[in-house]
């Protein structure tokens, strides 16, 4: 059990892909803390959304043409059990991103619009183990964000240039309950808030379609903060039979307290200071699949996740809510090798956008995306 164990937690890190609530990327698991001897991965998850919808009626009725490009982002993992009861890891992650870019020529309010949200975060953490059932766990998150918009609409061109966020931290704690046995284990994680604050540069103008070069010309200084917010997350996992384990997982984030919030960008009302993102609602996220060894090398996994749509509006810059996903994966195992990889597809959930007291501007129907995700693991 404690092989299958060691194997459904890689894969399902694996097929824990893009595409989360809010601007989330990679969600964070406990998996790493759990891992025995001194292990190290590398990995590296690409994403191909299709998303598009239509401005309402109202608006003319335009299409928006694809607005999400594909994105990918690369992760390492460290684990160092230093003695039998404490072990160390480090793992190196993109949290949050956002990547949106509405066509030119096609009619639509926003067309020309783009943005580009990237991240970089630092956790380092310990797993003691209290007895061989209990154990607790903690450890320290720095974040770095940096962004950048051009926005175009009927009476406004913006931009926020080259925005790159101080270093915020943050901590998660946690503790665990475990059957060695049964590969039992059942993990429950609390992640904080992180605060960044924001240098950037800034302009509006009361016209469309100026260039963006023009825009980053006339920009000046502007300071900005947001709030990564905080989570908390249930694992659980059991052995049913000789080769055979079951996993879940309950992941709460706290969305409807984020925004992101510049100085200039327009409120849709003749103001300043307007929601460049923002999300109406919490997420929660349900997570459930089985593993299966076959053999002295090979794993193979299947997940299924359901999360909830807040319904409401959200913003222009990230038009999804809520989604339906399927995963597969696989690990072989050679030696002290492992190479691990999955695919999930994701039913992306409908939503309304707004812009300031415009509601709706647009409803974006029948989207979906693919990922892919490939991890490479050293066990010393």
């Amino acid at each position: 059990m404690n092989r299958i164990a060691a194997a459904s937690a890689a894969l399902l890190a694996t097929t824990a892909l893009a595409q989360a609530g809010g601007i989330e990327r990679n969600a964070f698991t406990t998996a790493i803390l759990f891992e025995q001897g001194t292990y190290v991965e590398l990995g590296y998850t690409l994403s191909t959304p299709d998303v598009s919808g239509d401005a309402v009626a109202g608006i003319g009725g335009a299409p928006s043409g694809e607005v999400a490009p594909s994105f990918g982002f690369a992760t390492l993992s460290y684990a160092n059990q230093i003695n039998e009861r404490l072990t160390f890891s480090l793992v190196v992650d993109a949290p949050v991103g956002a990547d949106v870019s509405y066509a030119t020529g096609t009619g639509y309010p926003f067309e020309g619009s783009e943005a580009e949200l990237r991240s970089h975060q630092i956790t380092a953490a310990a797993r003691y183990e209290l007895t061989d059932r209990v154990s607790v766990f903690g450890g320290l998150r720095a974040v770095r964000v940096h962004g950048e918009a051009y926005v175009t609409a009927p009476g406004f061109s913006y931009i926020l240039d080259d925005a790159e966020s101080d270093t915020g931290y943050g901590y998660m704690v946690g503790a665990a309950y475990e059957i060695p046995d049964i590969a039992l284990r059942v993990a429950l994680t609390y992640f904080s808030e992180v605060d960044v604050d924001f240098t950037s540069r800034e302009a509006l103008t009361p016209f469309d379609d100026v260039p963006p070069a023009v825009l980053a010309a006339a920009a000046v200084p502007s300071n900005f903060g947001i709030t990564l917010p905080d989570s908390v997350l249930l694992e659980a996992q059991s052995g049913v039979a000789e080769g055979t384990l079951v996993f879940g997982s309950i992941r709460w984030v706290d969305w409807s307290e984020f925004t992101i919030t510049p100085n200039f960008y327009p409120d849709g009302a003749g103001g300043v200071g307007g929601d460049l993102a923002f999300y109406r609602g919490d997420t929660i996220t349900y997570t459930l699949g089985a593993a299966r060894v076959l053999n002295e090398n090979w794993t193979v996994l299947g997940s299924v996740l359901y999360e909830e749509g807040n319904g409401g509006f959200v913003g222009n810059l990230g038009p999804t809510d809520g989604r339906t996903a399927l995963s597969i994966g696989a690990r072989y195992t050679q030696g002290a090798v492992s190479i691990s990889g999955g695919l999930q597809y994701s039913w992306i959930g409908d939503a309304q956008t707004a812009f300031g007291p415009f509601q709706p501007v647009a409803s974006f129907t029948d989207n979906d995306a693919l990922s892919a995700s490939i991890r490479v693991g050293y066990r010393f």
